[in-house]
């Protein structure tokens, strides 16, 4: 292994945090699940930095990174909400939104051409306000603090940015596939 290949590596012990943080939550483990949850949002800022810092990225990581966070967090969302700390609407609009973006992106993919997605601002912004609800909810499930009425804006927050980010993506996704789509024989 090179260097060049440290933020891969990083990306990839993401993934395989992802387990034992869902299986913490389910073991009432909050304060561990809270602090893996850490480590692993923090690997993806280390795995970031090191790829634009030292131009170590590369196609596969270009690929697994964002996979590890969707899996990271559509994993925490969906525990969270089966131990009933976030509602049921709220994991739906989660999960509901990211496999409306990957469907998409395979489609487009695959039926128009060869992808090369980047994240919007709206997306990106979207992605920290669940990262950030996840992490209150972890704290209030750890250590009784912040109380829920400081968390509900939170997630009415999030909820509104998850909704508002997925009708993006379709629109902003369906105007490029009219723009793009292949010529067809007759």
């Amino acid at each position: 292994m090179t260097l060049r290949q440290l933020p891969n590596v990083i990306t990839i012990a993401r993934i395989l945090l992802v387990a034992p943080l869902v299986w913490l939550l389910h073991e009432a483990d909050y304060r561990s699940a809270f602090w893996l949850a850490l480590v692993a949002g923090a690997s993806d800022g280390i795995d970031g930095f090191l790829a634009k810092q030292f131009d170590w990225r590369t196609r596969l990581g270009g690929l697994l990174d964002p996979i590890a966070d969707k899996l990271l967090l559509n994993a925490c969302v969906m525990a969270l909400w089966s131990i009933e700390a976030l509602p049921g609407w709220l994991a739906l609009l989660v999960v509901g939104r990211d496999l409306l973006i990957l469907g998409g992106a395979t489609a487009y993919h695959f039926l128009v051409k060869p992808l090369n997605a980047s994240p919007s601002l709206l997306s990106k912004l979207t992605t920290v306000v669940q990262i950030l609800l996840v992490l209150a909810v972890l704290t209030r499930l750890a250590w009784r603090w912040p109380p829920m009425e400081l968390i509900q804006p939170l997630l009415m927050l999030a909820a509104v940015l998850t909704v508002a980010s997925g009708a993006h993506y379709v629109i902003q996704w369906s105007r490029r596939a009219r723009q793009d789509w292949p010529e067809r024989p007759a």
